[in-house]
């Protein structure tokens, strides 16, 4: 099964406690299914979730009829009274969205229907695909009352609200009250920092050593050089002294060739006697 498989599965088996929040997500599974009667549904959560809200809302036992449909659509706002005639719509209407937790359960209505989460494996996304630029704007104004950065882009003739940081992502499972996938994002996303982090240091220290071992490599071509052309007698005695030792001690670090002077000198000492033996090599070979 699929993280998002497993998300709207999650998804499925949680009731808002309100009836103001069962209306609202209620409502966004009709607008973004654009039917009500969603029991012969190939999406198994959205279906089990219409099922749940329906009968708790309405205490339904029956055969869904012309009668549960009008009931339904009347909760929802979507019932012309004027007509007697449905008039169901991409938005949702606004009193069914005034409170956190009806927004919320909107939310999760409309990911219920038409939305999805790459596996966090391999990459963040989180998306939802709305049939009009309408609904897509509601959407997204309803996610980013929660300190979101949602967007929307156009897919053919679709627009998909979506998100792509996981952190956001993570955010978002917590409005939807997702939190067994919550946990399970968070899992992947603290074993991915741990791995980059390693990889990083590793990658630093690589580098690290790489540039070690190609300055001792370009100090003893200058020394060699210097002690074929001048020879090393020409260098003043602590040039001198330094580039024996280097030529003895050629993996050394600086501050180990420092050890073996006498007196001691630092790191830096050494890394300055030896970029004076580097351009009286650069003068002779010039």
């Amino acid at each position: 099964m699929s993280f998002s498989s497993e998300v709207k599965e999650e998804l499925a088996k949680h009731i808002g406690k309100s009836r103001h929040c069962q209306l609202a997500e209620l409502a966004a599974l009709i607008a973004f299914e654009c039917r009500v009667n969603t029991a012969d549904s190939e999406n198994p959560s959205l279906k089990e979730k219409y099922q749940l809200l329906v009968h708790k809302l309405f205490e339904d036992h029956g055969s869904f009829d012309a009668g549960e449909e009008r009931r339904i659509l009347e909760a929802v706002k979507m019932w012309d009274e004027e007509t007697g005639r449905p008039h169901p719509t991409d938005t949702v209407h606004g009193i069914l969205l005034q409170q956190s937790c009806c927004k919320r359960a909107f939310i999760r209505g409309a990911f219920l229907a038409s939305g999805s989460i790459s596996d966090p494996n391999k990459s963040y996304h989180f998306e939802i695909v709305c049939r009009s630029g309408e609904q897509a704007a509601q959407l997204c104004e309803v996610i980013n009352s929660f300190g979101m950065d949602a967007k929307i882009v156009t897919r053919k003739k679709y627009h998909v609200v979506y998100l792509k940081e996981g952190a956001q992502i993570v955010d978002m499972l917590n409005i939807m009250e997702a939190y067994v996938a919550l946990m399970d994002l968070e899992n992947v996303r603290i074993l991915k920092e741990m791995r980059n982090s390693v990889n990083r240091k590793v990658n630093c220290e690589t580098a690290n050593i790489s540039k070690t071992v190609n300055a001792a490599v370009q100090q003893l071509e200058d020394i060699t050089y210097i002690r074929e052309t001048a020879g090393l007698d020409s260098l003043p005695d602590n040039l001198r002294e330094i580039a024996l030792l280097r030529l003895e001690y050629p993996d050394a670090p600086l501050k180990e060739l420092g050890t073996y002077l006498d007196p001691p000198v630092g790191k830096s000492g050494v890394n300055h006697r030896l970029r004076k033996i580097s351009e009286i090599a650069e003068n002779l070979r010039q």
